[in-house]
């Protein structure tokens, strides 16, 4: 582990972000150049002590979640987060880990959407970030673990994770789920993660096995989805896709026709905030 590079890095990268560029308030009197230490941590959501002595060259070596977390908190690309990587002592990241990266360009979309529910996927339906409005909608879903992390995992084999949806939406989007695991498993072939979650969704759940068997390709989904929500009740939204194709992630954004009891509901819930509740859980 390289203590005095890792420290000009993290500094050098933080001082080169302004708050704008994180969706922050620039505040009156900031004399900081860039963003303050106690800023990314927050960003990256671990305490400013910690921060602050990785970046003084103190501490432990960082785990890779943390330096994940991190990568993100800085807007690093993906070429910048591998030297984060070898600088920290753990290689460059492989695959699978390189897959959870989310690009600073969609960060930077999100920072501009905080008061509206989007969320960032990569291939496999694992939820890479969530603006704050998503997560006042439908709860946190970047801290799940293993198979978890992939929605259509928790939408067959945790069923209550459908909460959310109206009930004419679950039997479409079911198979939307597995037509999307479908195409990414048959190009990536049988030893492949989404292979794997094909084959414990198989043993788990009846419900995917038969969907599976049909053998029937979803390409397209309807854009206008009803929700019911256990604060706000119903909500009718529309759902756009937005294909980041260099790293193969799609952010999923939220919004209502204004002036419609649903955007009225999408404020309540923006003002709200997280604290709401967690739908998802």
């Amino acid at each position: 582990m390289d203590y005095a590079d890792l420290s000009d890095f993290l500094r050098k990268r933080r001082e080169a972000l302004q708050p704008e560029d994180v969706g922050m308030p620039r505040g009156r009197r900031r004399r900081t150049p860039g963003l303050r230490r106690e800023e990314v941590a927050a960003l990256a959501s671990m305490s400013a002590d910690y921060y602050s002595r990785l970046e003084g060259g103190r501490g432990p070596q960082p785990s890779v979640e943390m330096l994940g977390a991190i990568a993100r908190a800085l807007r690093l690309t993906l070429e910048e987060r591998d030297h984060l990587f070898l600088l920290a002592g753990h290689g460059t990241p492989p695959r699978t880990t390189r897959a959870c990266h989310v690009d600073p360009g969609m960060l930077r979309i999100m920072d501009r959407l905080h008061d509206t529910p989007a969320m960032l996927l990569n291939r496999c339906g694992e939820v890479l970030a969530q603006t704050p409005a998503h997560v006042a909608f439908a709860g946190e879903l970047t801290n799940f673990e293993g198979m978890e992390r992939s929605e259509v995992y928790r939408w067959f084999a945790h069923p209550e994770s459908r909460a959310l949806y109206a009930e004419p939406e679950l039997s479409t989007h079911s198979r939307l789920q597995v037509s999307m695991l479908r195409t990414v498993a048959t190009i990536d072939g049988p030893k492949s993660y989404a292979a794997s979650l094909v084959r414990a969704l198989q043993k788990l759940s009846p419900e995917f096995r038969e969907i599976w068997d049909a053998h029937e390709v979803v390409t397209a989904h309807s854009r206008t989805k009803r929700f019911r929500h256990p604060v706000v009740g119903e909500l009718e939204l529309y759902c756009e896709l937005i294909d980041n194709r260099d790293e193969q992630q799609t952010l999923i954004v939220f919004t209502a026709t204004p002036g419609s009891e649903s955007a009225e509901k999408l404020e309540l819930l923006a003002v709200l905030g997280s604290q709401t509740l967690d739908p998802a859980r």
